[in-house]
C-alpha cells in the first residue's frame, strides 16, 4: 500500500505493538476461561431488521453492497440488507436463539472480536475496533446473582491487565427499572429520550442536558432539576442509597404508593445487592452511580460502565448491563447480563500514554545462520529440532555475511544465533567438523552448543510486554 493510503479510524498496529495487544487478548482470555466462560465467534454480519432496533448506534451502522448493486440499494429494503455488527451483543441474542437446543444454560460466553461503527475517529476511538464480551444469558429466566458475578470477573480481568501499564478500574453500577420508575413518578412519559440525554452528561455537562431535556423530552425545568439530582445521587452501601433516593421520591412529591414508586424500588434493591455483594468479595470495585445510563435501547436493568482512575479523557472502557427481550423466540426470552471492553481503546492507552512495549518483534529465541544456501537443509533441520524441544527458532533469509544475518537477528530482537558445524579449515576430505556454536547477542558471548541439551536463558526466551522505565 502507498504511503499515505491509511484510512481514518482503521488502526493497523506494528509487529511489537501487535504483540502488546496479543498478550492483552491471551491475558483476558484466560481469566475469563479461569470463571467458566465458554469462547464462541460468530459472523461479522447481520441482517438490518436486527441491526436498526438497537438505540442511537443504529445511525452508525455499515451496511454492504455488492460492486453490481451500487446504486441500487435503494431496491432493497435496509431491514433486509446486511450490516456489520456494532457489538457483540446482539450476534449472541441471535446465536443464543439459533444454537438453543445445543447449549447448557445458564451459558456463559466470552467474545474477543472486531466490530464496526461509524462514528467520528479520535483518540483512543476508531471505525473498526475490537471488543472484549462476557455475558451469561438463561433460558426463561436468570438468576440475579449474575448481575454480580460479570463485573466482579470484569474486574479480575482488568487488574490482570494493570501489568501493562493500566490504572485502577472501577465499574460505576445503576439500575434502568430505577431511573424509568423515578422518570415517570415525575410524570415523564419519553423514558428512552431522557436516558439518552442523561446518558450525555460527563460529555456534555448538567446545563446541556437540562436544556435537551426541557428541549427533546417534553420536561419543565423543575423536572430537568430533577432528573439531574437522581444522577447526582451518590452512597457508600445499599442501605444509604435507599435511604437517600427516598428522601429524593419525597421531596418530589412521588409516592410510595405509586405504581412508579414501586418499579423504582425493584430496580434499588437490585442495585444494593450488587453494591453490597460485590464489597464482600472486592471492596470498591463495583459503586452506585446514579447518572449511568446507557445509550442502547436493549437494556432493561442494571447497567455499568468502567472508569480507570487518573484516565478522564478515555471515558468508560468497559460497558454493559442486563438484557431481558433482546433474544426471544416464540413466547420464550434468554435474558442475559454481560460486559463489553473496548479492547482496541485500552491497547492504544497501553501503547501512547503507559508506554507498554515487547522486548522483542519476533517470538523467535534463535536464529540459525546459513553459511551458503547449499547448506541451508542442515540450518532448517537444526531449526526444526529446536522447535520439537518447544523453542521458537527461525532461519536466515539469506547466507548472507554473518554480520548482516546477525544484524538480521538484532533488527527482530533475537536474541541468540545458532552456526552450525563446519568442516575444519584443511580437514575436509576427513570430514571433521567443528562443533555447532551460539551467539548471545546482548553479551556477545559465543560457546559450543548441543542441540539437544541447549536451553536459552530462561529471561531470552520469553517474548514479554513491560513498561518504559
Amino acid at each position: 500500500m502507498s504511503k499515505g493510503a491509511s484510512i481514518s479510524g482503521f488502526p493497523e498496529w506494528l509487529p511489537s505493538e501487535r504483540v502488546v495487544e496479543q498478550r492483552v487478548i491471551d491475558t483476558l482470555r484466560r481469566v475469563f476461561e479461569l470463571n467458566g466462560f465458554i469462547g464462541i465467534e460468530t459472523r461479522a454480519v447481520e441482517q438490518g431488521s436486527s441491526l436498526l432496533k438497537k438505540g442511537e448506534t443504529s445511525k452508525e451502522i455499515y451496511l454492504l453492497s455488492r460492486l453490481q448493486e451500487v446504486g441500487h440499494e435503494s431496491d432493497t429494503p435496509i431491514e433486509d440488507r446486511l450490516g456489520l455488527h456494532f457489538d457483540l451483543t446482539v450476534p449472541l441474542s441471535r446465536y443464543v436463539v439459533e444454537h438453543s437446543g445445543a447449549l447448557a444454560f445458564p451459558f456463559k460466553r466470552w467474545q474477543i472480536q472486531k466490530v464496526w461503527r461509524g462514528e467520528r475517529p479520535q483518540e483512543g476511538r476508531f471505525r473498526e475496533f475490537v471488543q472484549a464480551d462476557i455475558d451469561v444469558v438463561g433460558n426463561g429466566d436468570l438468576p440475579a446473582h449474575y448481575e454480580v458475578e460479570v463485573p466482579l470477573v470484569m474486574v479480575s480481568a482488568l487488574e490482570e491487565l494493570r501489568t501493562f501499564g493500566l490504572p485502577k478500574a472501577t465499574v460505576h453500577a445503576n439500575n434502568r427499572k430505577l431511573s424509568e420508575g423515578f422518570y415517570r413518578g415525575l410524570g415523564l412519559s419519553d423514558i428512552e429520550g431522557v436516558l439518552r440525554e442523561i446518558d450525555k452528561l460527563d460529555k456534555v455537562g448538567a446545563d446541556e442536558v437540562a436544556r435537551l431535556l426541557v428541549e427533546t423530552c417534553g420536561a419543565n425545568v423543575a423536572q430537568a432539576r430533577a432528573c439531574l439530582a437522581l444522577a447526582e445521587l451518590t452512597a457508600a452501601n445499599g442501605a444509604e442509597l435507599a435511604e437517600r433516593f427516598d428522601a429524593l421520591c419525597e421531596s418530589q412529591g412521588i409516592s410510595r404508593d405509586s405504581d412508579a414508586y414501586t418499579l423504582a424500588r425493584e430496580g434499588l434493591d437490585t442495585l444494593a445487592m450488587i453494591v453490597d455483594e460485590a464489597a464482600k468479595i472486592r471492596p470498591g470495585s463495583v459503586i452506585a452511580d446514579l447518572k449511568i445510563a446507557r445509550g442502547l435501547d436493549y437494556y432493561t436493568g442494571s447497567v455499568y460502565e468502567t472508569f480507570l482512575d487518573g484516565a478522564d479523557s478515555l471515558g468508560s472502557i468497559c460497558s454493559g448491563g442486563r438484557y431481558d427481550n433482546l433474544a426471544t423466540q416464540g413466547s420464550k426470552r434468554y435474558p442475559g447480563v454481560g460486559l463489553s471492553i473496548g479492547l482496541s481503546r485500552l491497547v492504544s492507552y497501553m501503547l501512547h500514554t503507559a508506554g507498554a512495549h515487547a522486548s522483542r518483534v519476533s517470538p523467535a529465541v534463535v536464529l540459525v545462520a546459513v553459511w551458503n544456501e547449499a547448506d541451508r537443509a542442515q540450518s532448517n533441520a537444526i531449526a526444526n529440532a529446536l522447535r520439537v524441544r518447544g523453542i521458537a527458532a527461525d532461519v536466515a533469509p539469506k547466507a548472507a555475511k554473518l554480520g548482516k544475518q546477525i544484524k538480521y537477528a538484532d533488527r527482530l530482537g533475537i536474541p541468540y544465533v545458532w552456526f552450525p558445524a563446519q568442516a575444519a579449515q584443511g580437514d575436509e576430505e576427513n570430514g571433521e567438523t567443528a562443533g555447532d556454536e551460539v551467539r548471545d547477542i546482548m553479551s556477545g558471548e559465543q560457546q559450543s552448543a548441543d542441540i539437544k541439551s541447549w536451553e536459552p536463558d530462561t529471561v531470552y526466551a520469553r517474548q514479554t510486554v513491560s513498561l518504559k522505565a
